[in-house]
C-alpha cells in the first residue's frame, strides 16, 4: 500500500475545489484532476474512494471551515443587531478569503452528490438559539427559516459575490464592499426584520 502525502493530498483537493467552480461537476474526472494536480490517478484513489467520496469529502470539509469561522466571536445570546453584524462580518471575511470554497459549497450544497443533512449541529444549535432568543425579546419576527435566511443573509451573499467577481449591474462602475455599504445594507436588513 502507498504511503500517504499531505502535500499531494492537499494540491488534489484545491485542484478539484477549482475544477468544479470553474467547470462544474462535469469537468471534473479523476483523469483530468489527477493532471491538474500532477499526481497519477492510482494516487487520488490512495485518499477517496472515487469521485463522490471525494467531493462528499470536500464538502464536509469545506462547511466545516465555514462553521468554525462563522462562529468565532459570536455569543447566541446577543442582542439581535449585534450578533447578526457578527455573522455578516465573519460571513464576509471568510469569503474574501476562501473565495473558491464559497462557490465550492454553494454549488454543491444544491446539488443531489451530498448529505446535507451531516452538519455540524453546533452551528445549527447556535443559529436555532440565537434566532429564538431574538423572537423572544421581541427583536424580530417569526418567519419560516427560508425567509429569515434570504431576508437575513441572502443579500450579504450577493454583495459577497459582486465584490469577488469585481463586477456591478450591467452598466455600473466596479462594486467593492466597503464598512459603508455593508453598514448600509445590514441597517435595511435589520429593518425588515423587526416586528
Amino acid at each position: 500500500m502507498r504511503t500517504r502525502d499531505i502535500n499531494k493530498e492537499t494540491v488534489i483537493r484545491e485542484k478539484a475545489i477549482e475544477m468544479i467552480v470553474d467547470q462544474g461537476f462535469e469537468g471534473l474526472s479523476m483523469h483530468k484532476l489527477a493532471k491538474a494536480a500532477g499526481v497519477s490517478v492510482a494516487t487520488i484513489y490512495i485518499y477517496f474512494k472515487d469521485r463522490e467520496d471525494l467531493i462528499q469529502q470536500l464538502y464536509a470539509e469545506e462547511m466545516q471551515k465555514m462553521v468554525e469561522a462563522t462562529l468565532r466571536n459570536f455569543d447566541p445570546e446577543s442582542h439581535f443587531d449585534d450578533g447578526l453584524k457578527v455573522q455578516w462580518l465573519n460571513r464576509m471575511n471568510y469569503c474574501f478569503e476562501n473565495p473558491y470554497s464559497m462557490f465550492f459549497t454553494e454549488q454543491v450544497k444544491h446539488s443531489p452528490l451530498v448529505d446535507r443533512s451531516n452538519i455540524d449541529t453546533r452551528f445549527l444549535n447556535a443559529m436555532h438559539r440565537f434566532v429564538n432568543r431574538a423572537i423572544e425579546r421581541n427583536e424580530i419576527i417569526p418567519l419560516p427559516v427560508e425567509i429569515y435566511w434570504s431576508i437575513a443573509f441572502a443579500p450579504l451573499y450577493q454583495l459577497v459575490k459582486f465584490h469577488i467577481a469585481k463586477s456591478s449591474m450591467p452598466g455600473r462602475p466596479l462594486f467593492v464592499l466597503d464598512e459603508e455599504k455593508i453598514n448600509l445594507t445590514l441597517g435595511l436588513v435589520i429593518k425588515a426584520l423587526k416586528p
